[in-house]
């Protein structure tokens, strides 16, 4: 089963998505019974949770545990997380006795179960709730005393706000999310970063030794497009990173250092289509610095 490298690919996101918001602590041992939190959460006061949509929004209510499943919880797991939940309560209820200070209801820790799915039958048992006058659809609330929800990801609509949740799908679901990020700007950083996380899971799937799942051979395939596009992208910045050195080293050469202007003209030349590119190596060798710079100008 996909569940340890899935898991470690759910955490790894969620830490990347999450830092620059707040502290985020990765399996995170809470006291009683050793327990492990999957990703605990708390936010430090920045503009940047709006990047992230609904998972932004979900992030800095209050300090957060987040325990994303591949596959459907059962009601043992449910009730794991809970455990989990009222331990984290009860350490930050002694520690505000111990420091004398009040610790009001709503600043509590609240759970988040981050499911690919949830049947009805599973949600008949939890007796869960939607709030659709301040939550999206797929987001299903426990009484609120329990301050917890189970966030059915299938049932997120398919907008920008949901994106980074729907990562974290099956199916058609994760196939889709995946389509929008590879969509988004190259420039946008977490993009990028969620990519490599993206091809270091299919990389760990691909090199397990037992014969593939069902359920790793769907995720091989999700996660396909979004590999082949990193690993496009990377070769690609490997031509540029060697393109860059070589006029370096010839400008160097010829001119003895590289300041700011002779910068900008690489930056320039590295933006030639490959025949143009060789064209003017062959011609750099014999232009003077003011011939070069005035070549520069006139692009």
């Amino acid at each position: 089963m996909t569940s340890k490298p899935y898991d470690q690919f759910s955490k790894e996101l969620l830490e990347e998505l999450l830092s620059p918001l707040g502290r985020v602590e990765v399996n995170k041992q809470v006291t009683d019974e050793t327990r492990f939190v999957d990703v605990l959460f708390t936010s430090t006061p920045t503009a940047q949770a709006q990047n992230l949509g609904l998972l932004g929004r979900i992030a800095v209510l209050n300090t957060a545990l987040l325990e994303p499943f591949r596959n459907q919880p059962s009601r043992s797991e449910v009730r794991n997380c809970f455990l989990k939940l009222f331990t984290v309560i009860a350490d930050s209820q002694r520690k505000a006795k111990r420091e004398k200070t009040s610790l009001p209801e709503d600043s509590l820790a609240r759970l988040w179960i981050i499911s690919p799915s949830a049947s009805a039958s599973l949600l008949e048992d939890l007796e869960v709730k939607l709030d659709l006058e301040k939550w999206s659809r797929g987001v299903y609330f426990f009484q609120k005393c329990f301050r917890a929800a189970i966030v059915a990801v299938n049932e997120l609509p398919v907008t920008e706000e949901t994106l980074w949740l729907r990562i974290l799908g099956r199916g058609e679901t994760q196939r889709t999310a995946i389509d929008e990020l590879l969509a988004l700007p190259e420039s946008n950083q977490l993009r990028q970063n969620t990519l490599k996380l993206i091809t270091n899971l299919r990389v760990i799937i691909v090199q397990q030794q037992e014969p593939l799942t069902e359920d790793e051979q769907e995720l091989i395939m999700n996660l396909s497009q979004a590999y082949q596009q990193w690993e496009e992208t990377t070769k690609q910045q490997g031509v540029q990173q060697e393109r860059r050195q070589v006029v370096e080293n010839l400008l160097k050469f010829r001119f003895g250092s590289v300041d700011e202007e002779l910068s900008r003209v690489i930056d320039s030349l590295l933006q030639l289509a490959p025949d143009d590119f060789a064209r003017f190596l062959l011609e750099l060798s014999s232009l003077s610095r003011e011939e070069l710079l005035a070549r520069f100008n006139s692009h």
